[in-house]
Order: C-alpha cells, then structure tokens, then sequence
C-alpha cells in the first residue's frame, strides 16, 4: 500500500511538472491561430428598409444590420459604439492581441483579415489624441502634465542660458550662440508636443524605409510590400502608444516615466519577431542596422528644423 501511495504520488507530481508546459504550448497554438469568425445564425431576417429576407447579421442589398429594430436603449448604445469600431469589439480585440499575439496579429490583418480588428491609422489618431486628453488633465491627480513639463523644460533652458552668460570661458559670441540654442532647442519641443500625430507619422515613415530593405524578405513574408511595412509600423507604434499612456495616467514623475517608455519600445521587438519569422538575435541586429540611417536622417531633419527656428526669430542674419 505504501508503496502504490508514493506511486501516485509521483505520478501526480509529474503531471503537475508537465501541466504549465502543456499550458505554455497551448498558449503558443492559440497564438498563431488566426481569428475565428463565428458562423452565422440559420435565422432568416426581414431588412427594415429593403424589405429583402436573408440569412446572416447584415442585409446583402443594403447593408443593413439584423440588429437594428425598434429604438431601445440597448440599440442606441451599440450603435454608438460601433461608431469608435467597438460594436463587433474590434477594439478590444485588438487591444487583447497587443498583448498576447501582436505580431501574428499583424500578419493576420496583411493576409487580408481587416473586418477582425481596428483600422490602424483611425487606432493612432485615436490613442494620440487620448494621450493628450491623459496630459491635459484626464488622469488621477487631474493635473496638466504636458504644460508642467514645459515649464520644466522652460526652466531649465533659463539656467542653461544663465550659465552659458555668467561663463568666463565662452566668447560674446559663444555666449550669444548657447543662448540661441537653447532657445531653439525648447521651441522645437515645444512644437513637436503641439503636433504630436505628424511628429509620429513623420517618424514612421523615416523608420519604414531602411526598415522594409532589412525585411522585405523576411521568412513569414517573403514578399512583403512597404505598404505592408509601413501599415505594422503604425499597429506596432500604436502598441508602444498604449503602453506610454499607463504611466502619464498614474502620474509618474518624468524620469521615471523615460525609463518605463523606453521598456515600451523595447517591446516592439516581439511584434516584429512575430511578424517577420526572424529569431529574437536576427531580428535585434536588423533592427539596430535601420536605426542607424534612421537616426542620421533624424538629426539631419533636427538639425534643418532647428536652422528654419532660428532663422525665423532672427530673420536679420538674412539681410
């Protein structure tokens, strides 16, 4: 009997051993499974407006949903949802595939899947102008977070410039030039802070070039288009987005808040892996190979940005 006990008692401890590894790969399955979209119901429905029966949640003459009858509350408030994409939880798909299979999310919405998740560019403008609304008071402290870190930044371009006046080692000229750039460099943030959306796009599409020659030839997608290159940027950056608004809405202090962005775009990492069929190791070195004429196009266009600023405020230096 002792023996029969220690038996099952093994036994059980092996299955507990074996149950988070079948879990894990049960978890991998599902991640690489597209969506399923559920079949339709046998009912035969009236359209309202067309009067043409058929079978299926829309009208194929006019497109009219099966759902739409008599006013009720329930309708109103569907119909409103759908408005933001919500109402076939497109969104909220969307949101759960961030986190747990974006790149292959990514994949399923190139391969033709776009009726299962949320349109990508209508998602970025949407969660910009939502993280302007968290910076601007819609957070727990209901305070204005992007006005306090210009003046934080305000703050410190007046020390610079006080300290690049009060310094002995710097010429008139040296001075004056410290100055100026300090100047420029505030108005430039500031700016940018203004027209964060065009400050995204612009990024994504410095990125998306050196980015598509890296991975056009990528296993998962071997003839993978910059139009299909520059659509999982935007999901992927959209992803990063979503994750940057959790600490401007709890309020972290600002350095805190750099280091938890950075994590974030770490993560962008995943999706791409994902997407492209890479191995983590071929898929960082890619990514810093486009960093690199991603960063010199981006201080070039810093730098004729920071020239336009300067010249504008003294327009003299022409004459």
């Amino acid at each position: 009997m002792l023996i029969k006990d220690k038996n099952k008692r093994f036994k059980r401890l092996r299955e507990l051993r074996k149950t988070p590894g079948k879990r894990y790969k049960r978890f991998r399955e599902w991640q690489k499974e597209p969506h399923h979209v559920k079949p339709m119901s046998p009912e035969e429905h009236v359209c309202p407006t067309c009067n043409k029966r058929y079978v299926g949640n829309y009208c194929p003459r006019c497109g009219q949903s099966s759902m739409i009858g008599r006013y009720s509350f329930k309708n109103a408030f569907l119909l409103f949802i759908d408005v933001w994409g919500l109402g076939n939880r497109g969104m909220f798909r969307t949101i759960r595939d961030f986190f747990l299979r974006p790149g292959y999310m990514i994949g399923d919405y190139l391969r033709g899947m776009q009726m299962a998740y949320f349109p990508p560019f209508k998602m970025l403008f949407l969660i910009c102008a939502l993280g302007l609304l968290v910076d601007t008071g819609m957070n727990i402290k209901g305070i204005n977070r992007f006005e306090l870190y210009m003046q934080q930044e305000k703050e410190s371009s007046e020390k610079r410039q006080a300290s690049a006046q009060t310094d002995n080692s710097l010429t008139v000229t040296g001075k004056e030039a410290s100055v100026i750039a300090s100047k420029t460099i505030y108005d430039i943030e500031n700016k940018a802070g203004e027209n964060n959306q065009l400050a995204v796009l612009i990024a994504l599409l410095l990125f998306s070039g050196p980015f598509y020659l890296l991975f056009r030839h990528c296993p998962a997608i071997p003839d993978l288009r910059f139009s299909e290159c520059f659509v999982a940027m935007v999901y992927i950056v959209n992803m990063v987005l979503i994750c940057t608004i959790i600490p401007s809405f709890f309020c972290f202090s600002f350095k805190a808040e750099a280091r938890f962005d950075m994590v974030a775009a770490l993560l962008a990492i995943i999706p791409i892996k994902q997407l492209s069929g890479y191995s983590y190791v071929g898929t960082v070195w890619r990514m810093i190979v486009a960093l690199i004429p991603f960063g010199l196009i981006a201080f070039f266009l810093y730098f004729s940005v920071a020239m336009f600023v300067f010249i504008s405020a003294h327009p003299e230096l022409l004459k």
